[in-house]
């Protein structure tokens, strides 16, 4: 009878927060953002606004850049696969855009390699 109860619980799904990501978004002591801001379509708007959150807060805790780069970050790694194709490249875009505002050297552009099949060889 007291396996029986133990299976039973181990079973259930346990209870978590909702929507957990959206609450620190929403409340984050990085930035106060504008409604909307990663929907937006044009990735030098979603920096600009970005931009203008971080350095109008009083709240965060590091530098304006990184406050703003922080968040855009966290939204995209939130999002993971959920996330379309079209809008990874448009918040992507923005990392870049955020960083000519703040006057920062672009990341360097990692190329995606193929996995290489067995018996194959690095070159071509």
């Amino acid at each position: 009878m007291a396996t029986a109860r133990k299976r039973e619980r181990s079973t259930r799904k346990k209870a978590s927060p909702s929507r957990w990501s959206q609450h620190v978004t929403e409340t984050s002591d990085a930035l106060d953002l504008d409604q909307g801001v990663f929907a937006l379509d044009d990735p030098a708007a979603i920096a600009r606004s970005l931009k203008r959150s971080a350095q109008r807060s009083k709240r965060r805790k590091a530098d304006p850049f990184r406050s703003a780069m922080s968040m855009l970050t966290f939204y995209i790694n939130r999002a993971g696969r959920n996330l379309p194709k079209t809008q990874h490249r448009r918040l992507e875009a923005a990392k870049d855009e955020l960083r000519k505002l703040f006057g920062r050297e672009p990341a360097p552009r990692r190329t995606a390699r193929r996995p290489q099949r067995r018996g194959e060889t690095g070159k071509r």
